[in-house]
């Protein structure tokens, strides 16, 4: 991956077109495991050139993830707590699983021939179940929820690039 420059704008909710907001995830320690898994500290959403991305960060790298603007609105909305006019799928599924007991515990995000997948377990009735998702999609419930994000250490240092502090710019 060749790190460029490019040019970030703020997306909030209203206009998707100005800036980041910023947000911490629950910060945990890192969890053994067959990759050594670290968790997400910081949770950004951004327009790019190519569209709304997810930045991922954690020691001092980020992680991009490209998604649609109904998910980017999604997770920025978790992230700030803001209540949008109507529920989208994540708030549903949020109010759904909240409403029978579960909850999301935690996801972890693969890179797998390029393809970011999202590991979500959900615990329900002293149970723990693993779904296979969206990348994006285990994202956003997990921010619902305040649950850990988490990545493997070699994933973060293949494909993490360095963090920076982004300038809002407007139009």
């Amino acid at each position: 991956m060749i790190a460029t420059a490019r040019r970030w704008l703020v997306f909030p909710l209203v206009s998707l077109l100005l800036g980041f907001s910023f947000a911490e995830v629950l910060v945990y320690a890192d969890e053994p495991g067959p990759s050594s898994q670290v968790t997400i500290s910081q949770v950004r959403v951004g327009l790019s050139d190519h569209g709304p991305v997810v930045l991922l960060s954690a020691d001092g790298k980020s992680i991009p993830i490209f998604v649609d603007h109904t998910v980017a609105a999604s997770i920025q909305a978790a992230l700030t707590g803001e209540t949008l006019p109507r529920p989208l799928s994540h708030d549903l599924m949020h109010t759904i699983l909240e409403a029978l007991g579960g909850r999301v515990v935690r996801t972890v995000i693969t890179l797998k021939a390029g393809t970011y997948y999202g590991s979500l377990t959900v615990a329900f009735q002293g149970q723990e179940k693993v779904f296979d998702s969206r990348s994006s999609d285990s994202i956003a419930l997990a921010i619902h929820f305040h649950a850990p994000i988490l990545v493997g250490r070699d994933m973060l240092d293949k494909v993490g690039t360095p963090s920076r502090e982004s300038k809002q710019e407007t139009l």
